[in-house]
């Protein structure tokens, strides 16, 4: 049943919790425009995980407020060839990555040792922003002509909707990094269970499955989105680098020289000897244990009202074993086989 904020509010007061607002993630109907409405309803229409409704724009799938957002950056967001953008579908490991290639570009400015690094201050969400979720949100249009080069940017929007200044730069630079669908679904829905208000109740797995199988989920679907990428990689692999999470967790140090070349900023032989090899200070830095236990992550929140604590759950690959039924596996391993039948790419 699709969530009541009157009813929500009613519950509330009633228990005395009138003071704490609604977080902004879950008033996505309320921050789009009037006209934006009307743009929305003749859109395809389906269920998302989170109980708002979710609308098919260009193949893919996003909750209005998102897709109100995307097609501002689509209209204003101006690319520089130094730019960098790390993309890909929720839950396929961001964090972890935004936090890595922040600190290999920012290496010479901000020592991963040092003890004031911004990732000890800051959530990696906030030093790599978001361009639907946090800079054109809510018809915001950021003045971000004055960030230095190179400005790193963040995504889930699909390629063919990226802003056509993005898609013609022969030098910028897209990180695409994806991951095995199944540990992607359970991923997904730890997260938007956990940011589902206590009065909506949780999403079952049998339901949330179906919905990610249909690809209706957000920026989904999961095949389609990472296919567009894939095949352009394959075109042009020196501003694409496709990398898989599971490859990352394998081997970080081969990784990580592979993204410090591909972004220009290799590492020098003098980083690559004495005591401290940089890599291992990069990699020591953005460890999972490291960053899921300092106080920013544990205590503090994004400006959209999530905490920065469900960002960070395992982190693990394989964790889909512990939740998923033999039919479900036998089913996304399915529509695997059949989405990337030809295209080479296995996950």
């Amino acid at each position: 049943m699709h969530w009541n904020r009157q009813k929500i509010m009613n519950q509330r007061k009633m228990c005395g919790e009138t003071s704490t607002p609604l977080p902004k993630y879950l008033l996505q109907e309320e921050k789009i425009s009037q006209e934006f409405k009307s743009f929305i309803s003749n859109l395809p229409k389906g269920k998302g995980m989170l109980a708002s409704y979710l609308h098919q724009y260009q193949g893919f799938w996003y909750s209005p407020r998102l897709l109100q957002a995307t097609i501002s950056c689509l209209k204003h967001f101006q690319a520089r060839d130094s730019d960098v953008f790390l993309v890909s579908t929720p839950k396929s490991g961001t964090t972890w990555l935004k936090a890595i290639i922040f600190s290999l570009v920012n290496r010479k400015k901000y020592p991963p040792s040092s003890e004031n690094h911004p990732l000890t201050l800051t959530n990696p969400h906030d030093l790599v922003p978001f361009l639907e979720i946090k800079l054109y949100v809510d018809n915001q249009v950021p003045d971000i002509e004055s960030l230095p080069s190179p400005r790193l940017f963040s995504t889930h929007i699909p390629y063919f909707s990226l802003p056509e200044s993005v898609r013609d730069s022969h030098a910028c630079k897209i990180v695409y990094l994806c991951r095995n669908p199944k540990d992607v679904f359970v991923s997904l829905w730890h997260f938007t269970n956990r940011l589902r208000l206590k009065e909506m109740g949780t999403n079952s797995l049998a339901d949330a499955f179906d919905q990610f199988c249909n690809g209706v989920s957000l920026f989904g679907p999961f095949w389609d989105h990472v296919l567009q990428y894939w095949n352009q990689s394959k075109e042009n692999p020196d501003k694409i680098f496709f990398l898989k999470y599971e490859d990352l967790k394998r081997d970080p140090q081969y990784y990580l020289r592979r993204l410090a070349e591909f972004l220009e900023c290799p590492f020098s032989a003098e980083e690559a000897e004495g005591i401290f090899v940089m890599a291992d200070e990069i990699l020591k830095l953005c460890s999972f244990e490291n960053l899921s236990s300092l106080e920013i992550n544990q205590n503090g929140k994004l400006s959209s009202g999530v905490e920065n604590q469900a960002f960070f759950r395992r982190g693990e690959v394989g964790d889909w074993e512990n939740y998923l039924t033999d039919e479900m596996i036998d089913k996304l391993d399915e529509i695997s086989e059949y989405k990337f039948a030809g295209s080479g790419l296995v996950l």
